[in-house]
């Protein structure tokens, strides 16, 4: 079969010029230029050296020192269960690079089970995990503890949907009190929330 050259008008890519293939020249291009250290406020831009002041590896050295190793509280599910008292002996707490590494046991109505965490130092954000295959009061096994407080309030996120979870509440207790376990805090009492921002 010949080809056949087809005419101009009859091609849909003659009836349009090539024109938006190529960019329009325009008289309103603005340079930049750079700010220079008197319009900056005296600092230059590459120089901020008060933008961030806060050193979230010296925070979590800190913590790991000075965190109490006894916490007690309450386990609120939010199925309307009875609350159940709480207890979190910490074996080990160690820094590393801006987290803190917490290992030991949580006593949970009772029942005594070992756990893992990880505490941001930066944000207080607490990721902890029970290591047991267990389940006691609907903390079943894949579960976690999450919270943005450290310890002192986060929630239960099951890992099933058909658990709604919980509140973990913890306060940390002196050493000396460490023999008054009737010395829990109250579900009603509620712990202030933190804000974001």
């Amino acid at each position: 079969m010949p080809l056949v050259a087809l005419p101009l008008a009859l091609s849909p890519l003659g009836l349009v010029p090539a024109q938006a293939a190529t960019p329009l020249g325009s008289e309103a291009f603005v340079p930049f230029t750079p700010l220079s250290a008197g319009s900056a406020g005296g600092e230059s831009l590459s120089g901020l050296g008060g933008a961030e002041t806060f050193d979230p590896v010296a925070r979590a050295e800190l913590l790991a020192r000075e965190m109490p190793l006894n916490w007690r509280g309450v386990y609120q599910p939010f199925d309307n269960s009875q609350s159940l008292n709480v207890e979190l002996r910490l074996a080990s707490v160690r820094p590393v690079g801006q987290m803190i590494d917490l290992r030991g046991e949580l006593t949970v109505g009772g029942v005594t089970t070992p756990m893992q965490g990880n505490l941001n130092a930066e944000s207080d954000q607490l990721d902890m995990l029970m290591l047991c295959q267990c389940d006691v009061a609907g903390l079943e096994r894949g579960g976690v503890f999450t919270g943005l407080q450290g310890l002192q309030l986060s929630g239960w996120q099951a890992p099933r949907l058909t658990s709604p979870g919980g509140r973990l509440e913890l306060r940390p207790i002196a050493s000396s009190s460490m023999a008054a376990p009737g010395r829990m805090p109250s579900p009603s009492s509620g712990s202030a929330v933190r804000g974001l921002w």
